[in-house]
Formats: C-alpha cells, structure tokens, sequence
C-alpha cells in the first residue's frame, strides 16, 4: 500500500476526544516498549509520524493516526511497565474498555509480541481479552 499523506489526527484521553469518521480502525496493543510507534513509522514509511521513545510507558493516551482518508491505525498505551503508578493502569483499562467495547469503527486487534521473548502473563490476558471480545 502506498501511503502518501499520514497524520496524527488526536491523542485521546476519553471518548469524547475519539475522531467523528465512519474510517475503519486498526488498533495496535502490545507491551510498553515492544515497537508499537516503531511498527506504525514502518508501516507508513516515516521515520517521525509516530513518537518513539527511550524509555518505555510513554503512550498515554489512543493515538490515531490517519492513513490517507481509507484506514485509521489506533495506537494504545502499552502494559506491564512496572513503574506505572496502579491508578493509571485503571485509566488505561477503562480506555481501552471502552473502545474496544463501544467503537464501531473498530475492525481489528492487533497484539504485537517481541519474538525474543515468551509471552508474559499481561500478554495472554490480553489475548484472552480480545477472544473474550471477539
């Protein structure tokens, strides 16, 4: 796919934020620091669209990222970044609650894994996660 005008659309930190388009969505979960931004410059062929950071946690919010008006890639706030404080581990489940549950633009799930390792246990409950979503 050629891919000539990608954009951030929003950061989102609720529902109210999410974009008003009938675009389908692609949502890209993984743990903090598997790749996710890294996939998503990749896929479109920028080395900047999306912020790859030093550190891991820094996805905070739903990105979503416009892929020329025909695809939305919806990057998530990784998981299993100990340092998080428990309390934003709420705030990113209920985000993600919510937009897995109540988007209707929503068409796929991708979970992204390091292949150097095995999966954690966050990343077979997010796998159960998405079976139990269908």
């Amino acid at each position: 796919m050629l891919v000539k005008q990608p954009k951030l659309v929003i950061s989102a930190a609720s529902s109210k934020q999410w974009p008003n388009t009938t675009i389908p969505e692609i949502l890209l979960c993984g743990r903090s620091n598997v790749g996710k931004s890294s996939f998503i410059n990749t896929m479109v062929k920028r080395k900047s669209l999306a912020y790859v950071g030093k550190t891991p946690g820094k996805t905070r919010l739903l990105n979503f990222y416009d892929i020329d008006e025909r695809l939305m890639i919806v990057d998530a706030p990784g998981y299993g970044f100990q340092k998080e404080v428990k309390s934003n581990y709420r705030f990113f489940g209920q985000l993600m609650d919510e937009y897995i549950q109540k988007r209707e633009n929503l068409k796929l799930c991708v979970l992204l894994l390091d292949i150097r390792r095995d999966p954690s246990v966050d990343d077979i409950a997010m796998i159960d996660y998405f079976k139990h979503h269908q």
